[in-house]
């Protein structure tokens, strides 16, 4: 038997186990690319290891430890009000402007799992205090960083238009933007309204506050000192004022107000160097979550332990097994399977259906760079328009980032807010990412590739 039908049978048993057995489908991974890589390939253990996502690693624990902290402190309740007042108070209207602001981030330039590990913690705090559903919450997220990718001058839309542009093809750059940036707010509009949206339609934050201030997903002193104005008085509807009047509230309050003013200013950096400067967003998390640490030590009593350890574990053995399959020649060997079946149409949907797949578990940036060159012969031929199956490949490769065991939708299940049930939260994620990755690639196929039109 060779490699590839070998790996993907060992693949294919791996789903089976963790879907009827309570066990991390990251723990079977890792022993799926010992076995695959070491007994069946002759890898050595070194070569495996290797293929450990360490950059991914260290961004999961250092942004969830650095937001641990904000949220110990009372940070994350202080951004989520602000939030709310931007919008007057509309929740309806507070996931819309997640999806903006997402979307203008990696718009301008910066990857989409460094925005999204920004904004999904806040987005997800906002939906865990104010009962938005959190799906939907970190959903429209996600999308909101892929329907900015593909500017000219994001990462995504750099990669791809300077692949076309090497093979002398006449390709539109603003094509490749605007059918990302349509396709993902449809796909945000359609969650929007399936997923509670329209209930919160007319609804403002001070209209139930205090029906959900007992329901909170962190009762710490800094939340509970963020409930008060950074002056000290007392918030109106936004929090209680002292009922003892005697200012020990507000002692309280003028207590958090460094670290949350330090832990803001901290927030800020990250965005401007990880996103402006393009350091890797795991270093610049976790070292200003330590800095946080050292100005606060209580802030980050248990910070530590609210990190999502099951979700790395999940993470990193699942892209740790995709590495051994890329060296078992398994994606090589389905490219090569789909290249030659001769019709060019339904070889575009398979070449699309592979992007997604793979690009469930990889990373995005990787597979298009891998299968852009395999659409090549399509457009060579003059069968299929050259835009339309670019631009769907590119779409059915990234759309599926909801994907729990990619980047973006692991960034989302690692902030689950605490007091989630993180297992049926996963398995909405992965639930709707299952849906996305089959009916994804075949709606960009048959909008952007069977017509024509482009």
């Amino acid at each position: 038997m060779s490699a590839p039908i070998l790996s993907i049978i060992v693949l294919a048993v791996m789903f089976l186990l963790a879907t009827v057995l309570p066990i991390n489908m990251g723990a079977l991974a890792f022993v799926g690319a010992f076995l695959l890589g070491a007994v069946f390939l002759g890898m050595d253990t070194s070569d495996i290891l290797a293929e450990f996502p360490g950059g991914l690693f260290l961004t999961l624990v250092g942004v969830t430890y650095l937001f641990a902290i904000a949220q110990n402190n009372g940070t994350i309740d202080l951004l989520i009000r602000r939030a709310v007042r931007l919008v007057d108070n509309r929740i309806a209207l507070v996931p819309w402007v997640m999806f903006v602001i997402t979307a203008a981030i990696t718009a301008v330039g910066a990857l989409g799992p460094a925005a999204v590990a920004i904004m999904a913690p806040i987005g997800l705090g906002f939906a865990a205090k104010y009962k938005i559903n959190p799906l939907m919450m970190g959903m429209l997220i996600v999308h909101g960083a892929q329907a900015g990718g593909f500017s000219p001058i994001a990462v995504y839309g750099v990669i791809v238009n300077s692949l076309i542009a090497d093979t002398g093809f006449a390709f539109s750059p603003m094509a490749l933007f605007l059918s990302s940036l349509l396709f993902n707010f449809a796909i945000a509009v359609v969650l929007f309204f399936v997923l509670g949206g329209r209930k919160l339609s007319g609804t403002r934050v001070g209209h139930f506050v205090e029906s959900v201030a007992e329901a909170r997903m962190n009762v710490s002193v800094g939340a509970k000192a963020s409930d008060v104005d950074f002056k000290g008085s007392g918030s109106g509807t936004y929090g209680p004022r002292d009922p003892a009047g005697d200012g020990a509230t507000a002692t309280k309050t003028r207590q958090q107000v460094f670290p949350q003013v330090m832990t803001i200013l901290g927030l800020i950096v990250l965005a401007v160097v990880a996103l402006g400067f393009k350091v890797d967003v795991g270093f610049v998390a976790i070292t200003i979550a330590v800095v946080l640490a050292l100005i606060s030590p209580e802030a980050q009593k248990g910070a530590v332990n609210k990190i999502s350890w099951s979700t790395v574990l999940l993470i990193c053995g699942m892209l740790t097994f995709v590495g051994v399959l890329e060296a078992a020649g398994t994606i090589e060997y389905v490219s090569d399977a789909v290249a030659t079946m001769g019709m060019p149409l339904l070889a575009a949907l398979m070449i699309c259906y592979i992007g997604a797949v793979v690009s469930a578990f990889a990373s995005s940036t990787a597979i298009l760079a891998a299968l852009i060159p395999l659409a090549i012969p399509f457009l060579d031929s003059g069968a299929v328009s050259a835009i339309g199956v670019v631009c769907a490949l590119a779409i059915a490769s990234t759309v599926v980032d909801v994907s729990p065991f990619s980047t973006n939708g692991a960034l989302v299940l690692a902030n689950a807010p605490e007091g989630t049930d993180k297992e049926k939260f996963y398995r909405q994620i992965l639930g709707y990412g299952g849906i996305v990755v089959v009916a994804g690639p075949l709606l960009a196929w048959l909008i952007l590739v069977l017509p024509g039109w482009l």
